[in-house]
């Protein structure tokens, strides 16, 4: 059996590909949604735009997670980080997917700028790969942790009867523990300051817009 090897061409247009399905929030998850088979919750107008605010800046913080690990896999140093990489991002994109279709279940749409945070966390992630596995393991650590933190936070937000979207982010808080514990396994390093300060800074900000942009 031949196996074809991957031009340069042929990465570029697989990487334009995975942008254009993340940035459009519409991949293919591999693992059904948590909250495949729970009714949905009835919700006055200002709980349901809660909700589509809240899971909007989720999804958001999705398609950021898509470019960085896609970023850092394309110049990983290491084939067998490239792979772990890219294994985690596979498993992000169950969570991009399932975020995509939480939001038309609450009659709402992604971030207008999804393009620009795609293309700004590629490029952290591509900067992070360039410092050596090491450091961009360590940066995969502490965005895990950031990350589930603010998820714990959206657990408290969710109006209560929200039984989906709360199964929805349970579940991707436990993917993401074991991702940042994963990450730590293969040597990833803690990141010296200013860096974890200006990580979560930047993530303020992108909340703060996802929630209404």
């Amino acid at each position: 059996m031949n196996v074809r090897t991957l031009t340069p061409l042929d990465r570029l247009l697989a990487g334009c590909e995975r942008a254009l399905e993340a940035i459009a929030g519409a991949p293919a998850a591999q693992r059904p949604s948590p909250a495949k088979g729970m009714n949905e919750a009835e919700f006055d107008e200002a709980e349901r735009r809660h909700a589509a605010g809240l899971m909007r800046i989720n999804h958001t913080g999705e398609v950021c997670a898509q470019a960085l690990y896609y970023g850092q896999a394309a110049l990983a140093r290491d084939e067998d980080n490239r792979a772990h990489l890219l294994h985690a991002a596979d498993e992000e994109t169950d969570h991009l997917a399932w975020c995509a279709e939480r939001l038309q279940q609450l009659d709402s749409r992604p971030s207008l700028l999804n393009p620009l945070w795609y293309a700004g966390s590629y490029a952290i992630g591509a900067l992070a790969a360039l410092a050596g596995d090491p450091v961009s393991l360590g940066f995969v650590v502490e965005t895990e942790r950031q990350v589930e933190a603010h998820l714990a936070e959206h657990l408290e937000k969710l109006p209560p009867q929200d039984e989906r979207s709360h199964a929805v982010l349970t579940q991707m808080q436990a993917d993401e523990v074991r991702h940042a514990q994963n990450a730590q396994a293969r040597g990833g390093i803690e990141l010296p300051f200013p860096l974890p300060q200006l990580m979560h800074a930047s993530s303020m900000v992108m909340k703060t817009v996802a929630y209404r942009v």
